[in-house]
């Protein structure tokens, strides 16, 4: 999927993020730190440093919202472990201009969060939701994204008819996400918004 973005103009970059024995929290420390070093050398990467997305595949789109929810602006890794030593880039903020849900949703592993209110105090970034509809998850799917609006976040959806879970790039959906974000690049430097 990186490779098809970048064919598109995007800089793409891929977390290895840590996983068991580990919690989703250090995972999305790890994005978190991620998005913090992509913000921090921007220049040099040729990108604007407030068009800065995150997207992620099944668990890893739930890592990444975990990381939108609990985990961005310049929140410490030491809210999680006081032994923590933070540094520089500790200072720079992980938010994020855009999220990709791909076949994925705010919550945890297999659970999807119908809590409006917690998705409020977020203050989520716009959400682009691709799903197929043979998805085992396809419910769930559908009663995050509208917990989300409710929320006030601002939502795309893209249903793939037929599509099982793990589609990766299939589907004919890239277009479509490459629209969707170009126009949330845009507006943000209209507005010079992060």
């Amino acid at each position: 999927m990186a490779e098809e973005l970048s064919k598109l103009g995007y800089q793409s970059f891929v977390v290895d993020y840590r996983l068991r024995p580990y919690t989703q929290e250090e995972g999305a420390l790890d994005l978190a730190r991620a998005v913090r070093f992509v913000r921090s050398h921007a220049e040099g990467y040729g990108i604007e440093e407030q068009d800065i997305a995150v997207m992620g595949f099944s668990a890893g789109g739930i890592l990444a919202g975990e990381m939108l929810r609990n985990f961005d602006g310049t929140v410490s890794p030491t809210v999680l472990d006081p032994d923590y030593v933070p540094d520089a880039l500790d200072e720079v903020s992980a938010d994020a201009a855009a999220d990709g849900m791909i076949y994925s949703f705010y919550g945890r592993l297999s659970v999807g969060t119908t809590d409006v209110d917690s998705l409020r105090e977020a203050e989520l970034p716009p959400t682009f939701y691709c799903y197929g509809t043979r998805d085992p998850f396809y419910g769930q799917f559908l009663a995050n994204a509208d917990a989300a609006e409710e929320a006030g976040v601002s939502v795309e959806r893209l249903q793939l008819d037929d599509m099982p879970h793990g589609f990766g790039s299939q589907g004919g959906w890239i277009p479509a996400y490459n629209q969707w974000l170009t126009q949330i690049f845009e507006s943000n430097e209209r507005s010079g918004n992060i």
